[in-house]
Order: structure tokens, then C-alpha cells, then sequence
């Protein structure tokens, strides 16, 4: 291999996205929580003046969109406060939430610091399904209301929503409530089994299914373009499926996936499949640094380096940004620039986290010559 083209299976990293989460401690005890949160005090969390130090460490490094998360982030009382510093120090501030605590008074709070955006967990369309996905009853009119409270104080809500076998078949039914509640993006989770969502691998979607439903959700942003966003999380395998759909539709010059597709910096934007370690990280309530909130392999802790020092010179991170060390069918693959495979995923699948992503169905032109070869 020369240089030039070792340097090509670089990834340049440039942080664009921080999630956070703030506190484990959760209201509610969903099905599919990686963090096995429930109601009550976690040891060990981020005291309000490390958070400070931590969003600063941050912006040594770049200035990325800060999705502030939980469990639930607005159980913990200086959740306000540490946005407001975020904000105060020009970073553009998310959150994630279940919804439930968000009444008028909460949510004119939230737009005050500001919140540029609450993504507000849905999973299934109706009470009975959500109260009992959640682990709470009550928890889908809560949900509702706390929407409405959020769209009247003037925030934009995105709908976020865990897809299994259980919820597969009523993704439209979520899109048309997404869309009369007035969200300006729907992100469908493709589950990866971790935390309590253990327990839901049997009704994990199959490959194919994966395929079928990421096709769908190809169709339906087609349909809704400019009145709804879709952003697949946990599902790289999306961006290789848009680049194949834009050249079955006849373009000659397939818009690069790996370009934000609302500029720089865009809540509205796909960049990449997996951005773990390349332009995303996840940072627990403990200080933790990981890839994602998902894949359970420390790259460091903020209370033993600075974030620049994890950031920069973490072995997980560097390994992520290499790929030429991508195993199996993924590093044969030629969209694995844009794609890379789901890191985590394939770790909770065979305990490495470069081999290749266990729920993609495509099999790449040069890993089929391989095995072709190796048979003959």
C-alpha cells in the first residue's frame, strides 16, 4: 500500500455532535434503555462545575451541536443551568427527553436558555402501547402534552423512536402523528441490543428487515422532502442505500452523502453512517468518553484527561478512524467511507469492534471475489 493511499483510509475526525448524558436517573423504565436508567441518585455524577470545565474543554476542540440527555436530563436540578453556560459560551444546545416533565412553565424555561431543539421519545402511536413500552401509565398523554407545551414556547421537536418488531408496522402511523404535532424531524433508533435492550433481541428487526425498512424510510423522506427531516440513527447502513437509491433514480452525480445536507453545523444534517470516534462522542453522567451511548468501550474519562487528550489521542478513537482496520465484508466494502458499519453493534454482536456490521445485507463486489477465491 503506498502512502497516499494510506492516507486516504484516514478519517479525518471533526467533532460536529456531543451527547451527554447529564444523569442516568429516569422517571420512567422503557424496554429498550441502554443505560438500565430508573428513578433515583446515581453515584459519581459530573458535579455542576466540572460540566462547566467539560463544555469548555470542548470548545478547545471545536464547537459542536451539545444534545444534552439522560436518562432524563430534567430530573437533574442543574440541567438549566449547565445549557445556559453551554449557550453562553456560543455552542448551539439540544436535548433529549421523554417528555413527561415538560409542561408551559418547563418549556418556556427550555426556550429561554435556549434549547434549539427537544427531541421528545415516541415509540408507539397509541396509550396502551407506549404506557406499557415505558413502563408507566400515563406516559404517552404526558409525552403529548409536554409536545404541545414545547410548540407553543417556540421549540423546534424532532420524534424519536426505537424501532423493533414490535413498533415496525406502525412507523407510519408515528410519521403522520410526527407530522400533526408539528415535528420538524423524525429519527428512527434501529435497536441495538444493549443495557435493558437486552431483552428485546428477540424482537430485533432481521437484516432484510433492516433493508426494507431503511428503503421505506428512503421513500418516505422523498415524499415529505421540505415538510419533515429523517435521520436513521444506529443504522450507517442508511448512507449506503441513499447512494445506491440516487443512482437507480437516474441521477449521474449522486449528491455526496458525506455532505451536511442543511450546511455546517445543521441539527438537519448526514454526514456520515457511523460517526463514532470520526465526528461524534458520548460522554456518560461518570465522565465517561465513548463513541456512542450504545458502544460500551471507554476511550477515556474526563476526570483523567482533558477532553482534547481523549479526543486526540484515545487508541478506540484512532482505531475508529482507521479504516483499514475494518474486519470482514466491511472493510472490502467501497462505501465504508460513508458507511463504516455499526461499531457497536458489531461489538455486542462478536466482542470486536471493527468486525463487520452483523445487520447489513450487502455484500460488496470485492469481499465476494475473496470468498470466491478462497473456495476455489
Amino acid at each position: 500500500m503506498t502512502d497516499n493511499t494510506a492516507k486516504r483510509e484516514i478519517i479525518t475526525p471533526r467533532l460536529q455532535l456531543v451527547a451527554w448524558e447529564l444523569t442516568r436517573s429516569c422517571n420512567l423504565y422503557c424496554a429498550h434503555c441502554r443505560g438500565s436508567a430508573s428513578h433515583g441518585q446515581y453515584d459519581g455524577e459530573l458535579s455542576t462545575g466540572e460540566c462547566f470545565k467539560v463544555i469548555d474543554q470542548i470548545l478547545e476542540v471545536g464547537n459542536p451541536i451539545l444534545i444534552l440527555t439522560g436518562g432524563e436530563p430534567l430530573l437533574r436540578q442543574d440541567t438549566l443551568q449547565i445549557a445556559r453556560y453551554a449557550t453562553s459560551r456560543g455552542m448551539r444546545v439540544v436535548m433529549g427527553s421523554n417528555g413527561t416533565l415538560i409542561n408551559d412553565n418547563t418549556a418556556a424555561d427550555l426556550k429561554a436558555v435556549p434549547i434549539a431543539r427537544l427531541g421528545i421519545s415516541l415509540d408507539f402511536p397509541t396509550a396502551d402501547l407506549q404506557d406499557n413500552f415505558r413502563g408507566q401509565a400515563g406516559a404517552f398523554a404526558q409525552a403529548i402534552a409536554g409536545i404541545d407545551s414545547a410548540r407553543q414556547a417556540g421549540i423546534d421537536i424532532q420524534i424519536n423512536s426505537t424501532i423493533t418488531k414490535l413498533n415496525v408496522n406502525y412507523l407510519d402511523d408515528l410519521v403522520s402523528l410526527a407530522l400533526e404535532k408539528g415535528a420538524v424531524a423524525f429519527h428512527p433508533f434501529l435497536l441495538v441490543p444493549t443495557g435493558r435492550g437486552k431483552g428485546l433481541e428477540s424482537v430485533e428487526l432481521s437484516p432484510q428487515e433492516y433493508e426494507d425498512t431503511l428503503n421505506w424510510i428512503y421513500d418516505r423522506q422523498q415524499e415529505l422532502e421540505g415538510k419533515m427531516f429523517f435521520k436513521p440513527t444506529d443504522a450507517p447502513h442508511y448512507l449506503r442505500i441513499m447512494k445506491q437509491r440516487q443512482k437507480q433514480n437516474g441521477q449521474k452525480k449522486p449528491p455526496d452523502p458525506a455532505v451536511p445536507v442543511s450546511g455546517h453545523g445543521s441539527v438537519h444534517s448526514i454526514t456520515r453512517g457511523c460517526l463514532a470516534g470520526t465526528g461524534f462522542c458520548f460522554i456518560d453522567h461518570r465522565g465517561s468518553v465513548r463513541g456512542c451511548g450504545y458502544f460500551d468501550v471507554e476511550a477515556g474519562n474526563i476526570r483523567e484527561a482533558t477532553f482534547g487528550q481523549v479526543w486526540e489521542h484515545s487508541p478506540l478513537f484512532g482505531d475508529l478512524r482507521d479504516l483499514s482496520k475494518l474486519k470482514g465484508k466491511c472493510g472490502d466494502c467501497e462505501y465504508k467511507r460513508i458507511c463504516g458499519g455499526c461499531r457497536a453493534r458489531a461489538y455486542e454482536a462478536s466482542g470486536d469492534y471493527l468486525e463487520a456490521e452483523p445487520y447489513c445485507i450487502y455484500q460488496p463486489p470485492a469481499w465476494r471475489r475473496k470468498k470466491q477465491g478462497a473456495l476455489n
